[in-house]
């Protein structure tokens, strides 16, 4: 399968979410459905006795569900349960929930919409525009997110283009990266703004937000000067390019007189927008 890993929001509860372009067509995290649709505190056990009672989804499970590669809640990639259109409705006929009709409707406007994707790709960007609105981010936050987004893109590209493809190998360059300008691993720095399953991306201030970017696009820039060939070049390239942002970091720092690196997430950020509206009241700096 050729997987594109996303994250689609129902009822701003997340679902995780693979394209196969191969074959054209989203798989859809089952857990996750099955949480929406019935607020389970134990998925697993409500799957198990959802085939117990309806012999025939048990005997098509196999061919229903297909393991595909998701991030799971500790950010690492695993195998997960996974169906298509056809397979999540069927799931979904062996759950009695008065969701059941609106997570339908949305299934297929998620489908719908990844083909006016596929005909114009600024149509994701927008619609990752308008996910970021509902959940109260300001603009000015959102535009830097978009930018952000766009630089990480070209940058997992360059590495993709210079032999890296584990993710477990994309996640040592971004942690060799982020403490080369942060002082912390991500997940490192995920604790120290009291994060646990949340992206540390969405989190980031505005200048967070600048200076992880300025890392990841003179990363870029290097390796495609340099033409890395092993994982070594590469964590090389990786710490010179966030070095650049730890000096960009340090100068401001002094002009300031305070750490420009934040315990602020995104919670503080929404309820500032909600209290005070307008671009700028957030994101704020406050040390």
């Amino acid at each position: 399968m050729n997987e594109n890993l996303a994250i689609q929001l129902f009822e701003n509860k997340k679902v995780r979410v693979a394209w196969d372009a191969e074959q054209e067509k989203y798989y859809f995290a089952v857990a996750d459905i099955v949480e929406i649709l019935t607020d389970s505190t134990d998925v697993k056990q409500y799957i198990k006795r959802m085939r117990a009672r309806d012999p025939e989804l048990n005997l098509r499970w196999g061919t229903i569900c297909t393991p595909t590669r998701m991030m799971a809640a500790d950010g690492k990639i695993y195998k997960t349960q996974a169906a298509d259109l056809e397979g999540i409705f069927r799931i979904i006929q062996s759950i009695p929930s008065k969701k059941a009709e609106p997570v339908k409707q949305w299934l297929a406007e998620v489908g719908s919409q990844r083909i006016d994707q596929m005909i114009d790709p600024e149509l994701t960007f927008q619609m990752a525009v308008e996910d970021y609105r509902r959940q109260g981010y300001s603009d000015k936050w959102i535009n830097e997110r978009m930018r952000s987004i766009e630089m990480r893109k070209e940058l997992t590209d360059e590495w993709h283009r210079s032999g890296v493809h584990d993710s477990k190998d994309f996640a040592i360059l971004t942690n060799v990266l982020t403490k080369a300008w942060s002082g912390m691993t991500t997940g490192e720095y995920k604790r120290y703004k009291g994060l646990t399953k949340e992206n540390l991306r969405d989190n980031m201030t505005n200048i967070e937000l600048a200076l992880n970017t300025l890392a990841e696009v003179a990363t870029t820039e290097y390796s495609r000067q340099s033409n890395p060939q092993t994982m070594a070049e590469n964590e090389r390239i990786a710490k010179e390019g966030g070095d650049v942002a730890r000096e960009a970091r340090q100068t401001m720092e002094r002009r300031l007189g305070r750490s420009v690196v934040s315990q602020e997430r995104a919670s503080d950020y929404i309820k500032a927008v909600g209290k005070q509206g307008g671009d700028n009241a957030l994101p704020t700096e406050n040390g």
